[in-house]
Parts: structure tokens; sequence; C-alpha cells
């Protein structure tokens, strides 16, 4: 590898487009590029059964990395941040992978010039100086560090550039694939490139790169691509974007202003490489040597930020514009690059002032705890989580160690990365997961369905069994949430879905083990997150965020509270109590209860009379009787940790960037 020079020189332009042959299929797709394939006939109520649980141990790694997935410069710090942050912080090297060339119009506009000439190559050039600018300044180096400069050998004879810098044992790695984002007739480049068989789409060049041919992608060799990377760094943890964004009827203005796809709250490219990259992932987990391997996944949220409540209190998102001020940059910044610092658009306090409001907020497709927590006859945890796609059983140690033992596989994959249970009558678990029955892009089909696994014995799994979906429609189908349920004190359990109206349906699994079929009890709209409790009238409750209020519902439909702040993210819920965070705050609210002195970030969760949560720094905390303590050794934790209350008191878990669960009790912690 070399360096990078700190003024590199210019160099002649790539040319961006497709071959004339392939012209012919891309003008094809002049239509709304509204999703990661064409709407399909409905699926059946059972479609191809899940993946059988094996029952052997499943696959540990022995080193964290985090891959994260990107359409383009700068979706990391905008809809990543902070987790990707809080990950680096902790030591966690970090690769991030940039499918196209983010060159859009190449118009890079300053305070002072609003119109320069477009420029494609010179304006991805300077979007990936930022990107350097800004994550040499993440590792705690000047903000003009030079970076090493290589180039990755792909699999297909396909090469990309791979920017490296390291400091006191952390590592940053930018790996630039520059699939160009149009092409000659001004459609989509990577949605066209999904949705439709025989269409090649060529790579851009930007200026100064190490690279200076053009390469021409198709469907398979981009999908091959990214298996070679998940294969070259086996990564614990992998990001990437929303594959299947909500349902959005945003007026005209803001679908222009936001290049969000007509009635869905993204980015079209966001939405294909979400799809590519889950493609993937998918593929890597059923054909990696070895078998499945161990990682865990994690999808965001991306235009979505726009229409729903800012969840990001002052501490942290002042952290999270900040790492983009040295991405934006300036013109007038000596960074040694020819075709700029940064990408000027976006520059100064741009991030905090535009109405779009990207960077208040950070949201997952996937919302919840990582670990569904069930306790065992003498008091010790057994905890369901997913690790590789598939679900696995994570049983806690019986020598007082206070840790979990080995995963076993459970099977049932491809999963999303939560799962919702239930204790039947008498300590039989299920757990039910969100399966991407079919993710196949070109006109294939692709559909989700709820599935469900019963545990029969202390070692004795069940058949995982489908549930099918709420929906009929198989592009609707694909925008229903993470399954959550509850058993009644009939011995009922309930299981609920946000739908893709944004509203709640149901089934109900009787004492005998029958399903009901799915029910739509309307309501909404409501952000996924849903909480499912048995309150204090020993009557089913299902609680939500919606734009304004806390939404909630009982078996019959929808109840609705008034008076109710507004909620950022999921609400707790104990008894009659509920507690949650107002937008752009980090306290915590109790309406009609007392005030809560809880201090931090994200959605807490109840059990008895404890709550856990997270602080600013994302350490985690348990609150009880005022009392806050934490962990004598925090550890890194994964979106929200989970809650039980037990015979040994509370108990706290929950995954961490290496893909391995961590186990807390209160005897551990201090103030």
């Amino acid at each position: 590898m070399r360096k990078r020079p700190a003024i590199p020189q210019p160099d002649s332009r790539g040319k961006s487009g497709i071959s004339r042959r392939s012209l012919v299929v891309g003008t094809a797709v002049a239509g709304a590029l509204t999703a990661c394939s064409r709407v399909t006939p409905a699926p059946p109520p059972h479609t191809t059964a899940p993946s059988p649980a094996s029952g052997r141990p499943a696959a540990q790694a022995e080193r964290a990395l985090l891959l994260q997935v990107l359409a383009h410069p700068d979706d990391d710090l905008y809809f990543m941040n902070p987790d990707t942050r809080q990950a680096l912080s902790a030591g966690t090297p970090l690769v991030c992978v940039y499918v196209t060339a983010g060159e859009a119009d190449g118009v890079n506009r300053t305070p002072t010039d609003r119109a320069p000439a477009p420029n494609k190559a010179a304006y991805s050039a300077a979007r990936h100086q930022g990107l350097r600018q800004s994550y040499a300044t993440q590792l705690g180096l000047p903000v003009f560090t030079p970076w090493q400069t290589g180039v990755l050998r792909l699999p297909g004879g396909f090469r990309a550039e791979v920017d490296t810098l390291e400091h006191q044992g952390r590592r940053v790695e930018l790996v630039y694939l520059n699939l160009a984002m149009h092409t000659p007739a001004g459609h989509m480049g990577v949605p066209a490139l999904w949705r439709d068989r025989g269409l090649l789409l060529r790579t851009l060049v930007p200026d100064g790169a190490p690279l200076r041919a053009v390469q021409t992608y198709d469907y398979d060799s981009l999908v091959d691509v990214l298996v070679g990377l998940f294969e070259r760094y086996r990564p614990t943890l992998v990001q990437t974007l929303d594959p299947d964004p909500d349902i959005q009827l945003s007026d005209r203005i803001t679908q222009i202003r936001d290049s969000e796809q007509p009635g869905y709250s993204d980015h079209a490219d966001h939405t294909a490489v979400a799809c590519f990259s889950w493609a993937a992932l998918i593929r890597w987990a059923q054909e990696a040597k070895g078998g499945p391997p161990a990682f865990v996944a994690t999808a965001f949220r991306g235009y979505y930020n726009h229409h729903w409540p800012k969840n990001l209190p002052p501490q942290i998102l002042d952290q999270k514009a900040a790492q983009l001020v040295p991405y934006g940059a300036a013109p007038d910044w000596s960074c040694g690059n020819p075709s700029g610092c940064g990408d000027y658009n976006v520059g100064g306090d741009r991030p905090l002032t535009n109405r779009k409001g990207w960077v208040r907020a950070t949201h997952h497709r996937y919302p919840g705890p990582r670990l569904a927590l069930a306790e065992n006859a003498d008091g010790r945890v057994t905890a369901y989580g997913v690790l590789g796609l598939r679900a696995v059983r994570y049983e806690e140690r019986a020598d007082g160690s206070g840790a979990f033992g080995a995963p076993v596989d459970l099977g049932g994959g491809p999963l999303a990365p939560v799962l919702g249970s239930a204790v039947l009558p008498g300590g039989r678990h299920l757990v039910f997961g969100l399966r991407l029955a079919a993710i196949e892009g070109r006109g294939g089909p692709d559909v989700r369905e709820i599935v469900v696994l019963e545990r029969r014995g202390p070692r004795a799994y069940g058949s995982w069994t489908g549930l099918g979906n709420p929906e009929s429609d198989a592009d609707r189908g694909r925008r229903i949430g993470v399954p959550v349920a509850v058993t009644a004190p009939d011995g009922r359990v309930h299981l609920f879905v946000r739908t893709a109206d944004q509203g709640i349906s149901t089934r109900v699994r009787a004492t005998a083990g029958t399903w009901s079929p799915w029910r739509d009890l309307g309501g909404g709209p409501v952000q996924d997150g849903l909480t499912a409790v048995v309150g204090d009238d020993r009557q089913v409750h299902v609680y939500a965020p919606g734009h304004s209020t806390v939404h909630h519902w009982t078996p019959a439909g929808p109840d609705p509270l008034t008076g109710l702040p507004t909620p950022a993210d999921a609400i707790a819920a104990a008894g009659s109590r509920l507690y949650y965070r107002p937008p752009a705050a980090d306290r915590l609210l109790s309406p009609g209860g007392p005030d809560v002195e809880f201090p931090g970030y994200g959605p807490v969760t109840a059990a008895g009379p404890y709550l856990l949560g997270r602080d600013v720094t994302g350490r985690v905390q348990l609150l009880h009787d005022g009392r806050i303590t934490r962990p004598v050794t925090a550890p890194v934790t994964l979106d929200g940790p989970a809650l039980l209350a037990g015979r040994l008191g509370p108990t706290a878990a929950g995954l961490s960037p290496d893909a391995r669960p961590w186990l807390w009790r209160p005897s551990q912690a201090k103030a």
C-alpha cells in the first residue's frame, strides 16, 4: 500500500454509463423506482419452510469487526451514528463499503457559488476526501492526516480502492466500489440494477483515484463482490440501510426536495443497496465455509428520520453533527485535494439547520432488545437471539459465573435481527421471528413472513411454523414490523405486528395450540417497536409511539389515551405506569406519575420495579428505588438491552459488536 500524497495530482476523468445494448434495458425502467423489485402476487399463508434447527453449537467469532454497507458517502454519518461511533470508540475495527460513487449531479455548491459547473469525478473525489477527514478526527487524529491507499482484488476480477488509517490500536478502512448513480438516460443506476434482468452498470472514476479503468457490473457480480467482502473481512457486526422502507404518502414537494421514492420514505439508492446487502448476507450465511458465520446485523432507517419525532438528545446530537463538519468542510480548507475538501452542500452548520432533520435522529428498521429472555425453574436465564441470520439459544452457566454458555443453533433463517417471545403455562417458550423468506430482485419474489418455534422440553424444540403475513399484498407485506407477543392470564398468547398502514394486526394462540387468523386492529400511525404487557387489570395492553402521542390497544381494538406527551421511541410499561423519553431530550417521562431521574438516550425497558436503559455515552444503567447502578465493566451493547425480573432479582443482557452476549446482575454493579 502507498501513502496518499498530501496534494494528489489531477488525472483524466472516467466516463460513467452503460453499454448501448444495455441502454435499451435501462430505458425501460423510466417508471417510479419505488421498491427493490416489482410487486409479486400475494404470498401463500406458508412459504418455503424455515431452515431447521441443527441443535449443534453455533460459531463464535474470535475478534470484533464492524462492516457497514452504504449507498453514498455520508449515509453512515447521517443514519448510522451514534451506533458506529460508539463501536469505533470501544476499539471495534471499522470497514465502510460505499457502493456508489456518490457523484449525483456533480454540483458541489458553496455558500458563495450556488451554481458551479457540474463535475462528477471531482465531486465524488471531494466527498471521499470529506470521509477521510471525518474518520481521521473520529480516530483522534488531525483532520488532514494522510491515509494509506491501496487496491482490493475482488471476485470476478473486480477491484476497488481502499483507504486505511490506524491510530492507537483502532483502524478504519474505506472501500469504494464507485458504481455510477445514474445511467446516461437519467435513470437511477443501482435500483435499476436490482430490479431488471440484463442490465449493466458502469463505474465512475473519481479524480485522483488509484483505479483508472471503468468497470462494468451486473446484478450477479455486485452480489458476488459483496459476498466476497463479507468473506474477506469476516465481520461480527454488519450495518446496512433499510431494505423495506415505510410506505409514506408525502407531499410532492417533500418528495422532490428529499429525493424520496414516490410513496416510500427513503432514497431509491438506499433501498436497492440494502436489498443487495441482505441478499449477499443471506448467501454468505448459507454458503460460508465451516457453517453460518458468527455475525449480527442492523438495518437503519434513512429519510424516515424526516417524518417522525427526533430522538437524539443534545449531547449526542452535538457529537453526531460535529462529525459532519470535517465531511462537509469548506472551500477555503487546505486539504491538498484539488478536487475539493468535502461535500460543501452540507458544510458548516447545514446538517443542524437543514429542515430535513436527518442528523437529529437514528432509527433502527428492526427495533427492540437483541435478546429475548426467559427464566428457568432454577432462576437461571435462557436468552434467544439471531446469529448468522439464524435463531440461537444461550443458557446461563450453572457455575455462578453470571455468563452465558456457547450458542446453540435453532435455525429459522434468514431472520431479521430482533425476536419476540412468550412463555406458556408450564414454562415452555415460544420464539417469534420476522423471516426474509425471499429477497431476490430482478422481478423475483420479495416475501416476508412471521415464524414461530416452540420449546417442548429442556433441550427439545418443535419445527418452525409459518404464521404468514398480515398483509395480502407482497409489497405491503415487506413493510411489516418485528413480532411482539405476550401470554395472557388465561394462557392464550397474543401476537402483534405493525402493519404497512402503521397500525397493528394480531393473531391469538389458543391454549390448545391453534392459531386464529390475522385480524387488523387498525389504529396508528405509529413507529415500530411495540410493547405488549399484561396490566394491573390483568388485561393485555399494547403501546406504541406515534407522531404526537402514545397509541394504545387492547385485543378488542384501539383504546385511545388522551393528553400524553409526544414519545421519541418505544414505550416501556410496568403495570399501569408508562415510561419513555420525549423528542430531543435525555429526560424520562412517566405521565401521571412522579418525575423519574434517569437521564440517558434511547428507549428504556421495564420489569417489575426496575428500569433499564443507556446513558448518553451508551453505557448500560439500571434504576431501582431512585438509585442508578451500572456494571463494573460497562459492556458495549447493540440497540437496547433486555431486562428480566426473576427469582435472582433483575438480570440485564444484550449483544456486543463481537456478536457475543453479555449478562449482568445488580450484584456486579456499582453506583
